[in-house]
């Protein structure tokens, strides 16, 4: 904890998606989480009340886009509105988990790109910078005109995988469009990649084949995002009858919607490591799934920011 923080100018707000991760973050950094409240109207409405001053303050907000999608996107588009109206010097919106980020192209006639809709969205409100962890499409920076610092937890994952201390590994990236986040990891763990090629439909795949010498060896496969869990299951069968001796998985966000969990028990993942970018509920909290927190690296990010300082080492 960091007692210099105090009395200062810096605040930092937590929203109803993840109020756990907040209270870590704002523990690290050495202040308070400040005081506001997330009501519903009868009819469903959001009403939020900010119940300190934040006049002249730098403030950075809490919120994961992450289920109820909607709701958590309209609070924090209420939140900064009411920040704005409020006269804070900046709002920064720390979005660990943005959704919506998979939908940033078309890829078929009369397709929206969503993405650049709730980035447009956002800096309407009033966000003057928005920090996320591991985008899932990079490129989705160059659809704001406000500063994105898009910190990553591959770092974080590499170093609990390092003290493991595996044998034999290859990092496994589960498709073609995961193969940067894999060799990111291998180099941390000095190790080779191998890639799972899918042909057909990406969740139906009709045919899987796997790129790379995975026999005998400790696999281990990266995603950034693990929603259904059928690739993962798919993946890991497949590097059990490639001849992968062992198979681990590991993601920052476990979305885990549906029968995800119940995908990754079954199959034979051996452990499943994640972040706490998403809020996991009791249901999807298992002796398969590690969960490891990204608040360290968050406060780092907001001290940085608040202090003018670079950020650039947080994205590698």
């Amino acid at each position: 904890m960091n007692e210099s923080y105090h009395n200062s100018k810096l605040k930092v707000f937590s929203l109803s998606s993840n109020t756990p991760l907040a209270e870590e973050i704002v523990q690290h950094i050495g202040i308070e989480l400040g005081q506001s409240s997330v009501k519903r109207f009868s009819d469903g409405e959001i009403q939020i009340n900010i119940e300190e001053s934040i006049r002249g303050c730098d403030v950075f907000v809490i919120q994961s886009t992450s289920d109820p999608v909607e709701d958590h996107i309209m609070e924090l588009l209420i939140m900064t509105d009411a920040l704005k109206r409020a006269s804070a010097r900046s709002i920064n919106l720390v979005i660990p988990y943005y959704g919506y980020a998979r939908q940033d192209r078309k890829s078929r006639a009369r397709e929206p790109i969503t993405a650049k809709l709730i980035a447009d969205i956002i800096q309407r409100a009033g966000a003057d910078r928005v920090i996320s962890i591991d985008l899932h499409a990079p490129q989705a920076q160059g659809f704001f005109d406000i500063p994105v610092d898009p910190i990553t937890a591959v770092p974080l994952i590499g170093n609990y995988l390092l003290d493991k201390q595996l044998d034999d590994i290859v990092v496994v990236a589960p498709d073609h469009s995961s193969v940067s986040r894999a060799r990111q990891l291998a180099d941390q763990l000095k190790a080779p990649i191998a890639i799972v090629d899918r042909r057909g439909p990406r969740e139906n795949a009709s045919t899987i084949n796997i790129v790379g010498d995975v026999a005998e060896k400790t696999a281990i496969i990266i995603d950034d995002i693990i929603d259904t869990g059928r690739r993962i299951a798919t993946s890991s069968q497949a590097l059990a009858a490639h001849g992968a001796r062992e198979v681990y998985a590991c993601t920052t966000h476990p979305v885990l919607s549906g029968l995800a969990v119940e995908k990754i028990n079954e199959s034979n993942v051996k452990e499943l490591i994640v972040t706490n970018t998403i809020l996991l509920s009791n249901s999807q909290q298992t002796d398969k799934i590690t969960q490891l927190t990204v608040a360290p690296v968050v406060a780092e990010a907001i001290i940085r920011l608040y202090e003018q300082q670079s950020v650039s080492s947080l994205y590698k």
